[in-house]
């Protein structure tokens, strides 16, 4: 009779726990609200690093600039992967100027599969620097079958090194060690960033001011709408530093073309940085679409090293400044945002440009990545928008393409309290994301803004869930 009562609890329990189970399975499919990985300390972060150095005669830049000649610095392909009670979440931060449309999408698939997770938990952003490749294997094939072709990326080499970028991530993930801390600080930069467009009294752009700007009057003009601050995310565990990640909005180019690889001065500055602290420094582009150093940079190799060593001071200040809290929570989120093709783009007159051997190269090339936007958009391929919220203080938003500064700035106003950190230039392939204004106001962005200008309601949409307590 004991015997015969006791198996009837047990089947209850398990009846029990099975109902559970089912509406927890349940809730998580069709509910809409973040993923909470973990409300503990069982935090783990691992940290890897792949050498992306293009060799020599590969495009740079999507084949608008010199090809490979010779290298100043390597270029990188940095991150950290961090585990919690759901699936890991992957953040990756490459020395190339984008990576556009389906190959976004590839190396978000396979830095997936490496780290165990889904591809809607990686985000990949580029830091934008010109003497370097730019991906584009749908522009290439355009390119590869049009009159005279011409050369966007070294095919067989980039589908080597989007494997061997995924072997470190799947290496690092035994190295993991616990995340118990995080300490968050920013510092103001000085004399690097300013805005490129010069605006007229008539409210239209009567400047460009480019990364290297040589006429006095241009630089001259004021410093124009930036963030001038530099913010660092430190991770620790216990009293051991494991990883840094760095965040500033600007172009990363002091002068490029020459065919010399380069991370520029933020990467001389990062890899300086490390270098000192024995601890691997990571750093973002924020939304420096509109922004650059044409103010205080006129193009010579002189330079280079100063505003390196300016990036430099503020990433040190920035950490003097840190605010160290235990790490209590992690939430990530990811949205699948369709922007839509610019309206006043034309595919017949767009494949023309492409095929027309009179027509300038950089002309054919641009044409060619607008195809390959104008492809990826209309087969309903959406970009995804993601935002890792560490605790209930700090928030890490991902975005694509070139935004202008002022969705940083929207950003950092609409979560007023919290320490708010912006990479942009995630899939490149939508190319620049003025303001919806900028388009009547003129200048050089909205020539390769590939998505229409009602796109920045779509994106302010995003990321206000996304950001959302």
């Amino acid at each position: 009779m004991i015997r015969s009562f006791i198996h009837r609890r047990n089947v209850f329990q398990t009846l029990q726990i099975l109902c559970t189970l089912f509406a927890v399975a349940v809730v998580g499919l069709i509910s809409c609200s973040p993923v909470v990985m973990a409300q503990t300390s069982e935090f783990r972060v691992a940290t890897f690093a792949a050498d992306v150095t293009p060799p020599a005669g590969s495009p740079l830049c999507g084949g608008l600039v010199k090809p490979v000649a010779d290298v100043s610095e390597p270029l990188q392909a940095l991150g950290i992967v961090i585990f919690g009670s759901e699936k890991p979440v992957v953040l990756c931060a490459v020395d190339w100027c984008e990576i556009r449309n389906r190959d976004h999408a590839v190396w978000r698939e396979m830095l997936a599969e490496a780290a165990g997770t889904t591809p809607d938990r990686v985000a990949v952003q580029c830091l934008h620097q010109h003497n370097a490749p730019i991906a584009d294997t749908a522009a290439e094939e355009f390119l590869s079958k049009a009159p005279s072709p011409l050369k966007v990326q070294d095919n067989v080499w980039m589908q080597q090194i989007v494997k061997e970028v995924a072997m470190a991530v799947r290496q690092s993930v035994s190295a993991s060690q616990p995340l118990t801390h995080m300490a968050t600080g920013e510092a103001k930069i000085s004399e690097v960033a300013s805005n490129r467009r010069v605006m007229g009294p008539d409210g239209r752009v009567k400047a460009v001011r480019t990364s290297s700007t040589k006429d006095p009057e241009v630089r001259a003009a004021a410093e124009g709408t930036i963030d001038p601050m530099l913010k660092t995310i430190s991770l620790w565990n216990g009293e051991q530093k494991l990883a840094v990640l760095h965040y500033y909005a600007t172009h990363p180019m002091s002068y490029y073309g020459d065919g010399i690889v380069s991370s520029d001065f933020v990467g001389i500055a990062r890899e300086r940085r490390t270098a000192e602290d024995k601890v691997p420094h990571i750093y973002f582009t924020g939304c420096g679409g509109n922004v650059t150093a044409g103010k205080y940079n006129d193009g010579s190799k002189e330079n280079r090293p100063v505003l390196a060593s300016r990036i430099l001071e503020g990433m040190r200040a920035s950490e003097v400044s840190a605010k160290k809290m235990p790490v209590d929570q992690l939430v990530w989120r990811s949205k699948s945002v369709f922007l839509p093709v610019n309206p006043d783009f034309r595919e017949d007159e767009t494949k023309r440009i492409m095929n027309d051997e009179k027509t300038s190269s950089s002309n054919r090339i641009a044409t060619a990545m607008k195809l390959s936007w104008m492809k990826y958009a209309s087969e309903e391929t959406p970009i995804v928008f993601s935002c890792l919220q560490l605790n209930e203080s700090v928030r890490i938003l991902h975005l694509p393409g070139e935004p202008f500064v002022e969705y940083q700035l929207f950003a950092q106003q609409d979560a007023s309290g919290k320490f708010v950190a912006v990479a942009g230039y995630g899939d490149g392939g939508c190319g620049y994301i003025p303001l919806e204004l900028s388009f009547a106001e003129g200048g050089y962005e909205p020539t390769w803004a590939f998505a229409a200008p009602t796109s920045e309601k779509m994106i302010r949409q995003a990321m206000a869930e996304l950001m959302a307590p």
